[in-house]
């Protein structure tokens, strides 16, 4: 194996190690806060995908770091009800806009599109909810910023 072949390979390795440890969102969802009132929550999540393991670029919402697009990984924010502009440090140009209501659950699928002429980036993508529902369970808390 050559050293352009190791490198990605022990990237994979301490990416799926650091999520393998925690918990579920199906471990943790009956133990979560409550939304607060007048607030509505985000879910970010990135499903347990090969591919583009090494890149973990920022989630911002409205400009602001809200946490990392780590594979298999998930975290959430609460926020007032309102419209969010969602995108990640990898491709900031591509933003996506979720309205938010008050006791509104959102779900942003953060996926790896590897196209493109540097080679790949992660895509924020606003999902219905029975979708993200179900895409979300396997997914390993992350931990909130």
């Amino acid at each position: 194996m050559t050293i352009r072949t190791l490198v990605p390979v022990a990237l994979l390795g301490l990416a799926l190690a650091g999520c393998g440890s925690a918990p579920t969102y199906s471990d943790l969802k009956t133990t979560e806060p409550a939304v607060a009132a007048g607030l509505g929550r985000i879910y970010f999540y990135r499903p347990g995908e090969v591919g583009g393991a090494a890149m973990q670029p920022s989630v911002t919402v409205n400009g602001a770091v809200v946490g990392g697009a780590v594979p298999a990984g998930y975290f959430y924010v609460d926020e007032p009800a309102g419209t969010y502009a969602i995108s990640t440090s990898s491709n900031a140009n591509e933003v996506v806009r979720a309205i938010v209501r008050a006791g509104d659950v959102r779900y942003v699928r953060l996926e790896v599109s590897l196209e493109g002429p540097v080679g790949g980036h992660v895509i924020a993508r606003l999902v219905w909810p029975d979708q993200g529902a179900s895409e979300i369970t396997k997914c390993h808390f992350i931990g909130n910023k």
